[in-house]
């Protein structure tokens, strides 16, 4: 287990830690009370439930190159901020261990191939730990869509939560003694450590470095990569994207927390589909030539019009989408040898998608009155064509060691 914060803590950790297939042998973070914490819960867990001989303690480790160095770690589960997936997932690769990482998986489109190409180098399983395709409101929607219950889709709808807003500058001020700041800063430009650039202290609450871009880029990747995943796999598109994009939004005015408040994008597909992305509650709708399917995430609500198509059976020659939690779903390609349902490859186009719609919105912010302007891509080459403007912001900088 790498990264040891509120996702981690919280979700990650307790699901490794009831499931038969895994056991826990390590927990990596830079901040030693959240590492001693990871650790008292496993070691907790294993003396409940001690088989003789298997559980010989959980180590811990504030370095996770020491941690990949182990040869008796066959798979990690990265939960670190945003900004430090694809260097540790990409070392995980070489030192030849399976990887389930958060979303969103990058900040860089560039970010995002390189890691997909390490993975399939490497030939290591690999999952993308979003849990939508869990949800059976969500499998069940792309199910009857991929299986033509609505026809020919033309209109696919998505929509995320709003982000948080802005706040006021902060002072510098001092290291917590827990916090190895250097080290959580890693790949990402220095700044000043500021409490709610990291993450509260001894607490699990929601972390700042959730609303700061150089760790993360708010909702429109955050909770974008678990709608967008959706439509993109109902789509039949989720290793691949669209050709145009445009797109509007608004930022806070100043402050520490500056990702997007608001945002508007339309995207359009080789295929002629036309999606539509919005903050507004988290859903995915897709409109056909003979009805509509969305798929709520709130109250896990699927509705259609009309409304006999949810009752449509699924032949035994149709399409037929598993249903299966995400963590097992990695467990089980462990074992097997096989292809998760959200791959890197998966996991990166989802993501792209979202990043070449916030692109098209910086850029939009450059024009006069803020108009956005439409932007032609190419989902082979994963390039902007004919607009070097849009292409340079397909990377990132990023510090020393830890370039790719």
């Amino acid at each position: 287990m790498i990264g040891m914060g509120r996702q981690a803590y919280q979700s990650n950790l307790k699901f490794f830690l009831g499931d038969s297939d895994a056991q826990v042998v390590a927990v990596c973070d830079v901040d030693s009370w959240r590492l001693d914490n990871a650790r008292k819960a496993v070691e907790r867990h294993y003396a409940k439930e001690q088989t003789a001989g298997r559980f010989k303690g959980c180590s811990t480790h504030t370095d996770f190159r020491e941690l990949l160095a182990r040869p008796d770690i066959d798979a990690v589960m990265i939960s670190t901020p945003d900004h430090w997936h694809v260097p540790i997932a990409i070392a995980a690769a070489k030192a030849g261990k399976d990887i389930c990482c958060e979303k969103p998986l990058t900040l860089s489109i560039a970010e995002g191939r390189a890691l997909s190409d390490t993975v399939r180098r490497y030939n290591r399983v690999f999952r993308t730990d979003s849990e939508f395709r869990s949800h059976a409101c969500f499998q069940k929607a792309c199910e009857l869509v991929l299986n033509g219950r609505i026809g020919k889709v033309h209109t696919i709808r998505t929509g995320v939560p709003a982000g948080d807003v802005g706040g006021p500058p902060e002072p510098e001020m001092p290291i917590p003694k827990e916090l190895d700041y250097q080290m959580w800063l890693g790949p990402a430009p220095y700044a000043p450590y500021t409490l709610n650039r990291v993450h509260p202290r001894q607490s699990y609450e929601r972390p700042g470095w959730m609303r700061v871009p150089d760790y993360c880029e708010g909702m429109v990747t955050n909770w974008g990569a678990h709608l967008n995943d959706i439509a993109q796999w109902g789509n039949g598109t989720d290793r691949t994207g669209p050709v145009e994009v445009e797109g509007t939004g608004q930022y806070p005015r100043d402050g520490l927390w500056n990702v997007l408040l608001s945002f508007d994008i339309q995207y359009k597909y080789a295929n002629g589909v036309r999606l539509f992305y919005s903050i507004s509650k988290p859903h995915v709708r897709f409109e056909g030539t003979e009805g509509w399917i969305q798929a709520d995430y709130n109250d896990r609500s699927l509705k259609a019009e009309p409304a006999s198509i949810l009752k449509l059976p699924i032949g035994p020659d149709e399409i037929h989408l598993p249903l299966k939690s995400e963590k097992q779903d990695f467990l089980d390609a462990v074992k097997t040898r096989g292809q998760t349902l959200a791959d890197a490859e998966v996991g990166h186009r989802t993501n792209s998608l979202c990043q070449i719609g916030h692109i098209a919105i910086q850029l939009a912010r450059q024009t006069e009155g803020g108009v956005g302007r439409k932007l032609k891509w190419d989902p082979d080459a994963e390039r902007f064509i004919d607009d070097e403007a849009a292409n340079r912001l397909l990377s990132r900088p990023m510090r020393s060691p830890w370039r790719l």
